[in-house]
This record gives C-alpha cells, sequence and structure tokens, in this order.
C-alpha cells in the first residue's frame, strides 16, 4: 500500500468515526461536538469584541454608530447561520438515514444558495442602509455608522460564505476545522485592529476592513478543505449535483427561519435602542453596545451546546430514534444552564473590572458604572437563555425551523419587547426598566420554548411506538 492509499484509509476511517459519533450516545456526542463549537464561537466573539474595545477609544459616538449597525450586522450573521443550520440539519438527517447521495447534493445546494442570496442581499443592504440608520435616530454618529456599515456589508459574501461551508462540516461531525480557520481569523482580526484604526488613522472604517479581511481568509481556508483536499464525509463533485427544487426547499425549510430568527433578534436591537436613545440618548445605547457584548460572550456556550444539539437530533430523526432527541433536548439544557450560572456568578462578582474594558479611555471613563449595573442585571437573563436556545435547536435538527421561528417570535418581539416597553417607557423606570425587560421577557418565553419542544418531542416518541411514524428524513 503506497502514501497515497495509506492517507485515503486514514481519512475514510475519520469519517467513519465522526458518522458513527454523531448516531450514537446523544449525550457523549453534544460534549465532543459542543467543545469545539464553543470555541470556535469564543473567537468569533473575540474578533467582535475587539472591534468594540478598540473603537472605544474614539469616544461614545464611535461605540454608538458600532452599535446601531450591530443589529443589521447580527442581520448578515443569521443568514449565514441559518443557512448553515439549513444545510447542517438536512445533510444530518440525510446521514441519519444512510442517504450518502442525498448529503452530497444538499451540500453542493447549500454553496450555490450561499454565494446567490449573500450577492442579493449586499445590493439591498447598501441601498437602504442610510435610510435605516436614519429610521433609529442615529443622530451625531451617522456618518461613523455608515463608514463602518458600507464597508462590512461590503464583504458580507465572505460571512455568510463561511458560515455556510461550516454547517456542511459540523453535520458530519466534523467542528474542529471550523475551529481551526476562526482561530487564524481571530488572531488576524485582532493584529488588524489597532494597525487601521489607529495607525492607519482609519477610525471605525479601519474595524470594518478588519473584519472583512478575517472573514475572506476564513471562507477560502473552509473552501479549501471541501473543494481541493476532499477528505469529507460528503463530496462536492460535479456528478455528486442534480439540481433539485425539492432539495432547495429542504433547506430553506430551516434556514428561512432560522434567519428570520437572528432577523427578529437584530429587530429586537432596532427597537430596543430606539428605546433607549429616548430614555437615556446615545451614551444609554453606547452602555447597551459594551454590555450586549459581554453577554453574547457568556451566550456563546448554550449557543455551541445548542448547535451540537442540531446535529445531534437531525441524525437521531433521520434514523427514527426519537428517545435520542429527547436526550439530546434535556443534557443540552442541564449542561448549558450549569455553566451559564457559574458564568453568570463570574460576571456579577466582576462587573465593575469587566465595564472598565470598555471605558479606558478619558472619552469614555463616565460609562463604567452604567456598563457594570447592566452586566449585573443580566446575569438573570443568562441562566434561563439555554432552556430557549436547545428548544430551538432541536426543532431545527428535526427540520421544524418555523415552530423554532415562532419560539424565537414570541420571546424576543412579544414577551421582551413587551416587558422593556411597559416597565422602561410605560412605568417610567427609564433605562433600568428596559434592562428588566429583557430579563423577564427572556425567562418566561425561554421557559415556554423548552416546554414546547418537551411535549412535540414526547408525542413523537408515543406515535412511533403506537406505529405512526411522523416521517423520514428529506433528500
Amino acid at each position: 500500500m503506497n502514501k497515497s492509499d495509506t492517507n485515503m484509509e486514514s481519512s475514510k476511517s475519520g469519517v467513519d468515526k465522526r458518522v458513527e459519533m454523531i448516531t450514537g450516545d446523544p449525550k457523549r456526542a453534544i460534549r465532543t461536538l459542543s467543545v469545539p463549537m464553543i470555541l470556535s464561537m469564543l473567537l468569533m466573539m473575540a474578533y467582535n469584541l475587539a472591534d468594540s474595545i478598540w473603537v472605544a477609544g474614539l469616544g461614545p459616538n464611535a461605540l454608538a454608530a458600532l452599535g446601531f449597525v450591530s443589529p443589521l450586522f447580527m442581520m448578515v450573521v443569521g443568514l449565514g447561520n441559518g443557512l448553515g443550520a439549513g444545510a447542517n440539519s438536512l445533510i444530518s438527517r440525510c446521514i441519519g438515514a444512510d442517504n450518502k447521495r442525498g448529503s452530497d447534493n444538499a451540500a453542493i445546494h447549500s454553496l450555490i444558495l450561499a454565494f446567490a442570496v449573500s450577492l442579493l442581499l449586499t445590493l439591498l443592504l447598501l441601498l437602504v442602509l442610510p435610510i435605516i440608520l436614519r429610521i433609529m435616530g442615529v443622530g451625531p454618529a451617522f456618518d461613523l455608522a455608515m463608514q463602518y456599515g458600507e464597508i462590512v456589508f461590503g464583504g458580507l459574501i465572505f460571512m455568510i460564505l463561511a458560515n455556510v461551508a461550516s454547517g456542511v462540516l459540523r453535520a458530519e461531525g466534523d467542528v474542529k476545522r471550523p475551529m481551526y480557520a476562526m482561530m487564524a481569523t481571530a488572531t488576524l482580526n485582532i493584529v488588524l485592529d489597532p494597525i487601521f484604526i489607529y495607525y492607519f488613522g482609519l477610525g471605525v472604517a479601519g474595524a470594518a476592513w478588519a473584519t472583512v479581511i478575517s472573514s475572506a481568509i476564513s471562507s477560502a481556508i473552509i473552501m479549501y478543505w471541501l473543494l481541493l483536499k476532499k477528505d469529507t464525509y460528503v463530496s462536492l463533485s460535479k456528478k455528486d449535483f442534480t439540481a433539485s427544487w425539492k432539495v432547495v426547499k429542504n433547506i430553506l425549510s430551516v434556514g428561512i427561519p432560522a434567519s428570520a430568527e437572528f432577523f427578529v433578534m437584530s429587530l429586537l436591537g432596532i427597537f430596543v435602542n430606539t428605546m433607549l436613545v429616548f430614555a437615556g440618548g446615545t451614551e444609554a445605547v453606547a452602555v447597551y453596545t459594551a454590555g450586549w457584548r459581554v453577554v453574547m460572550i457568556a451566550m456563546i456556550p448554550p449557543i455551541g451546546i445548542g448547535t451540537a444539539a442540531i446535529t445531534v437530533a437531525g441524525a437521531a430523526y433521520g434514523a427514527r430514534r426519537y428517545n435520542h432527541i429527547l436526550t439530546a433536548l434535556n443534557y443540552s439544557v442541564k449542561l448549558a444552564v450549569a455553566i451559564a450560572t457559574v458564568l453568570s456568578l463570574g460576571i456579577f462578582i466582576f462587573a465593575s473590572s469587566i465595564a472598565t474594558i470598555f471605558s479606558y479611555s478619558a472619552q469614555s471613563s463616565f460609562l463604567a458604572p452604567s456598563i457594570a449595573s447592566f452586566l449585573q442585571v443580566m446575569c438573570l437573563f443568562l441562566i434561563t437563555v439555554p432552556l430557549g436556545i436547545s428548544a430551538s435547536s432541536v426543532f431545527q435538527g428535526m427540520g421544524k425551523g418555523l415552530t423554532s421561528l415562532i419560539l424565537t417570535a414570541l420571546r424576543e418581539l412579544i414577551f421582551i419587547l413587551l416587558f422593556s416597553y411597559l416597565f422602561g417607557m410605560v412605568l417610567n423606570f427609564g433605562v433600568h426598566g428596559i434592562w428588566w425587560g429583557i430579563v423577564l421577557g427572556g425567562a418566561i418565553g425561554c421557559l415556554i420554548g423548552y416546554l414546547w419542544a418537551l411535549r412535540y418531542i414526547r408525542g413523537l416518541i408515543k406515535s412511533y411506538k403506537n406505529n405512526k411514524s411522523p416521517g423520514e428524513a428529506s433528500n
């Protein structure tokens, strides 16, 4: 056996182990998959956080500019994640049903969709960006927000492509290589930020260029693994592709609702920013922008665990192992709540120290006490978040993207928005009332999501035992 044959056998063995892992013990699969995912997301947030930290040195208006663009940026990231979730769900269901051809075709369709959607969305966002910013009441931060937004949205294709390609790899249990790509990307972004912002004197535009260049590197690395190295379970050759609206529909049945979930969350961010402007001005938005970055970092373990649950639930659903789906739901919730509780305690204790990271300059030092107060309130929000995240992820894995979207919309646009407006504006509790509205609304919405998922999965188990199986994996 020559060296090439040895490498092919080793690669095949690695693929077989990954497939066996995602179709085996759900608890072990979630632990194995979630660690690299959490690390990848931490790295992603690290370079997003680096933007805020370096831009904070430019003053409150610059930091607020990032805050106004962030909800729109979340829509972009959400679109890529949504299409990636659609690919992940369909491919993992095909793997669970032992449908190799279906998984290959789904992977190719996913990448084609990524290119088409990103090009259309880039044109749309560049056209409507100034209109949206004026509606949000950006005020003195308008020019800075435009500088940042035009560059970031101009590089949209790299962000979406990297997320979708990562979803393809995750579907077959390969979560390490997306982590390696993100590691290189985060390191590059953190290095480029101060160079572009201060050394070249580009200001907030420098932060945007660092983000785009880093995203381009990430997408190039992952596409190399998929298209050139060819050591994955899925194949991306021309002979493996058969154009099918049914495949597109199956990807989008999860991808569109999953993307819409980020749209809903971004929409909430726009509403919250608008309420904060009325309650406390652009300084309140700057506090929320800085503090929410920390909250998002603390949410990464529950999100990473939930993302692992998509793959595990998808494979189990394709194989009709509904008890495995129930195990995946409950185990992911327990694991994520335990981690979130520890992180919340740490944030509560060290809130003042964390706040100084965003208020190190003379222009922003006065924000530190408010940022610390915000973080201490949000600690309660973090503990309940895993219930909603795990429920939505399991529904996505089963191909029930619309259900996941409904749960997110209930949580974000009904409960959180309602209580934030009630406490902050109607009862006139101001900025602090808006914060507490987020906490209470989030807790109620997440609990409803978990109970909904629990009831649905138990229904699947009961139906299957009565020889009324609810369907097979799509191909």
